[in-house]
């Protein structure tokens, strides 16, 4: 587990308690980048909910599963994505059209790439979830 990463190592936090089938885990250390990942991952229903708990030490989220993620990772090198390649990215991604989403950071914040294809916005792909 390297500590450099933040946001692979929260998202095999989640997926490995989802797989475990845990009903909450602990997320750490916290960032604004995980968090805007979380609340994306609410938004689509695949968390229940999550909170920022201050330790001191960085802090933690506390993220409450709701059963739903079939498999998700942080994708690395993060690259940068134009708005026309989206749909490649998804076949090489995620399992079936329209089934799970790719989480993009773009100029207007973190979002799903559905949401960033209604806007016409380009960013950088983060992680995938379904």
């Amino acid at each position: 587990m390297s500590l450099s990463d933040t946001l692979s190592n929260a998202m095999v936090a989640i997926k490995n308690a989802e797989v475990s089938g845990k009903g909450k885990c602990k997320v750490r250390p916290a960032s604004k980048l995980v968090g805007n990942v979380l609340r994306v991952l609410k938004d689509y229903g695949y968390i229940k909910n999550f909170e920022y708990i201050d330790d001191r030490k960085g802090g933690e989220f506390l993220v409450e599963l709701s059963g739903r993620i079939n498999d998700c990772g942080a994708v690395r090198p993060r690259f940068s994505v134009k708005k026309t390649e989206y749909e490649n990215l998804e076949k090489r991604f995620l399992p079936a059209r329209d089934f799970g989403i790719l989480i993009v950071s773009t100029v207007k914040g973190v979002m799903s790439q559905k949401e960033a294809m209604e806007r016409g916005l380009g960013g950088v792909l983060l992680a995938y979830v379904y």
